[in-house]
């Protein structure tokens, strides 16, 4: 019996063709949708992931910062998949919380246009004048802390359906990651929000062909690879982390004003609260002596009873 006799005789019917790559079907629109799918119009969400959080108020205006010299950027490169801005982004309009607002390389054509408008070449009532620029009140930066593969069979041994089973186990690979948003004002340069998100998957296959979609380094990116699929994941379970805690959001207050030193003084400083600990320091003041108490008034004399009228002289005739 060959292996992939074996193989139906097990319930896994695989085309001999299909294992050695040499068949190929015809593409089909709408397959294989990851984690963040379908489309966003305005505040209007197409076939979006359910399980994406979504808010019933857009919270304001938001750009993404992603950090091109970060280790971990290098890596995505490595591999072939690109920025994760473009699915973030779908993912940020789909929820309707907040309104992105383009800072990217499509912010260099906003210029241009300016530019030609300016310099007279543009029609009449083209109305690219000043003022009309959206401003970003927040700016979301992405992280990825981990992606790998954290864990592997051994090899694979023995003939027949046994043989080939032993091999198809023997190349499974668990995918994980996790990841970190960052949310900040851009006005004041308070972070707002941080949250993290975790994914994991799994991928296996014989002879380098992978079961759950292609999973060589060059095919399908984040919509096809085990590898960017998990990554994608766990950007989503970290927005949805943040979306549940700003539904509650509540804003940090410091005494006496933020920015203006904060609670913890220090001695010999400028701070309020570093005046306190300078008070606290000091040394008590001496305590003033006891007054003495007042003398008392010496008693005055009692008055003398006045003297009684002698009786008058009695008349004779």
């Amino acid at each position: 019996m060959t292996a992939f006799s074996a193989l139906r005789t097990t319930g896994i019917a695989l085309s001999p063709l299909l294992l050695a790559g040499c068949l190929a079907t015809a593409p089909k629109m709408g397959e294989d949708k990851g984690t963040v799918s379908g489309a966003a119009g305005g505040a209007t969400a197409e076939n979006q992931n359910s399980t994406l959080e979504r808010c019933d108020e857009t919270l304001g205006t938001i750009t993404l910062q992603e950090d091109t010299q970060a280790p971990w950027w290098a890596q995505l490169r490595e591999r072939q998949l690109g920025s994760t801005i473009p699915v973030l982004r779908l993912m940020i309009q789909q929820s309707n919380c907040f309104v992105v607002v383009e800072r990217g390389r499509a912010f260099a054509n906003m210029e241009r246009e300016r530019a030609l408008m300016q310099s007279g070449e543009t029609r009449s009532g083209s109305n690219f004048g000043q003022g009309q620029m959206v401003a970003a009140d927040y700016t979301l930066s992405p992280e990825i802390q981990f992606s790998g593969k954290t864990g592997g069979g051994g090899g694979g041994f023995g003939t027949g359906a046994i043989g080939l089973l032993t091999a198809v186990a023997a190349s499974v690979n668990k995918n994980e990651a996790s990841t970190t948003l960052l949310l900040v004002d851009n006005r004041s340069g308070v972070q707002i929000s941080a949250a993290e998100g975790t994914a994991k998957n799994f991928d296996f296959g014989v002879g380098g062909f992978s079961f759950l979609g292609n999973s060589a380094v060059g095919g399908g990116a984040y919509a096809k690879t085990p590898q960017g699929k998990v990554i994608v994941a766990a950007f989503a379970d970290s927005f949805n982390q943040m979306v549940k805690a700003l539904r509650n959001y509540k804003a940090q207050m410091v005494k006496g004003g933020l920015g203006t030193g904060g609670r913890l003084g220090v001695q010999g400083g400028s701070t309020p609260a570093s005046k306190e600990v300078d008070a606290a320091a000091a040394p008590a003041p001496a305590p003033k002596p006891a007054a003495k108490p007042a003398a008392k008034p010496a008693p005055k004399p009692a008055a003398k009873p006045a003297a009684q009228a002698a009786p008058a002289p009695a008349k004779t005739n």
